[in-house]
């Protein structure tokens, strides 16, 4: 049984989410629309149209996509889909949890990218990749690009922010460990500097408990749900897992 609906979500996608554009604007995203987009094209079996995204948060990585296909963006977080919709305002929204969602039709794509991180269990994955193969056509693939796997997951401290052109302005520190390499889970904590308009400052935080399961589980996982599953590493390291929806026959 998952419970992801019920779960505190983080912090930055509630209460901070109006600062996500500061934190993840779409401009950090377009090197890796770039390589996503051939694969997003090329893995349906006749060129897809649709696409829908599961746990699509603020909206920026949609952002360069929608110009080549049309977009249904879902995120459990109503506070993320406001941010997305100011990006993205041309796009169909949904309010949903990727385990449990049914939109009642299909669609050319479903891609699944970092969000798939806050799925902590095997439960919470499988139920996740079930949505995607109800909302895949026979024929059409989905794609899942979790930030690491075990194998790949390293211990990291990065920085980051930008200023908008509403006054405001973000800084931040993020620290991600494993406290326990034996579990499937690891920590992330954010440090923030807010600056609001008129320059008063002030600082916060967050922390988020992510997902780390060994790439032969996902590979499993995906073929389980339905799907004919392939992997492939990106630019930046991260495993790229596609799984193909095969045609009926009969």
């Amino acid at each position: 049984m998952t419970t992801m609906t019920t779960e505190r979500q983080p912090r930055l996608y509630t209460d901070l989410a109006a600062w996500w554009p500061l934190f993840s604007p779409p401009s950090e995203y377009l090197e890796e629309a770039a390589d996503l987009l051939p694969a997003l094209l090329g893995a349906p079996d006749t060129p897809p149209a649709t696409l829908l995204e599961l746990g699509s948060g603020g909206g920026s990585l949609a952002s360069h996509l929608k110009a080549r296909l049309a977009l249904t963006l879902s995120d459990r977080s109503a506070d993320m889909l406001a941010v997305s919709r100011k990006v993205n305002p041309e796009c169909e929204h949904v309010l949903g949890d990727m385990r449990a969602l049914d939109l009642g039709r299909e669609f050319d794509l479903v891609l699944i990218h970092d969000a798939i991180m806050y799925a902590t269990d095997s439960a919470s994955v499988r139920a996740s990749l079930a949505t995607a193969y109800r909302h895949c056509r026979p024929g059409g693939a989905a794609l899942i690009v979790p930030d690491c796997v075990r194998e790949t997951f390293q211990g990291t401290t990065s920085t980051g922010g930008t200023d908008g052109t509403d006054g405001r302005g973000l800084r931040y520190l993020e620290w991600t460990w494993d406290p326990d390499p034996h579990d499937e889970t690891f920590e992330m904590a954010l440090a923030f500097i807010l600056r609001e308009p008129g320059d008063a400052i002030r600082s916060d935080s967050d922390r988020h408990r992510c997902g780390l399961f060994p790439r032969a589980a996902w590979l499993a996982w995906i073929e389980e749900a339905g799907f004919a599953p392939s992997v492939r590493m990106d630019p930046w390291r991260r495993d790229v897992f596609t799984g193909k929806k095969t045609r009926r026959t009969g």
